[in-house]
């Protein structure tokens, strides 16, 4: 390997790290890639704010704007939960804080309660 005068030896070092980047021995997935996975299934949403969604999963963009059918709407107050049911909404993906693929709200408070 031959370096030039413009070239210390960060440039070698430089090019062995690039290198061992491109190893990788285990798979990794975009995080688009894994909501992709979850069309038609169930997910839970988790909202900036007090909300939280749960429903099917029909479709989202690159902003992570969804679709969802079949929805259910917690709404969390001082004076305790609301649940709203919603046939379907546009959900705006710069509100979501966390998404559980599979997951319900309703679930840990069963889990809570019996324990």
């Amino acid at each position: 390997l031959k370096l030039s005068r413009h070239q210390g030896p960060t440039a070698l070092r430089t090019s062995s790290v690039c290198a061992m980047a491109s190893v990788s021995a285990a798979p990794s997935y975009l995080p688009l890639a894994l909501i992709d996975k979850c069309i038609g299934s169930r997910i839970w949403v988790i909202m900036k704010g007090d909300k939280e969604i749960v429903g099917t999963l029909r479709g989202f963009d690159d902003y992570v704007n969804m679709v969802i059918d079949d929805v259910k709407e917690y709404t969390f107050t001082a004076q305790g939960k609301k649940v709203t049911h919603l046939e379907s909404i546009l959900l705006n993906g710069a509100n979501i804080t966390m998404m559980v693929p599979g997951g319900n709200p309703e679930e840990d408070d069963v889990k809570g309660s019996g324990s």
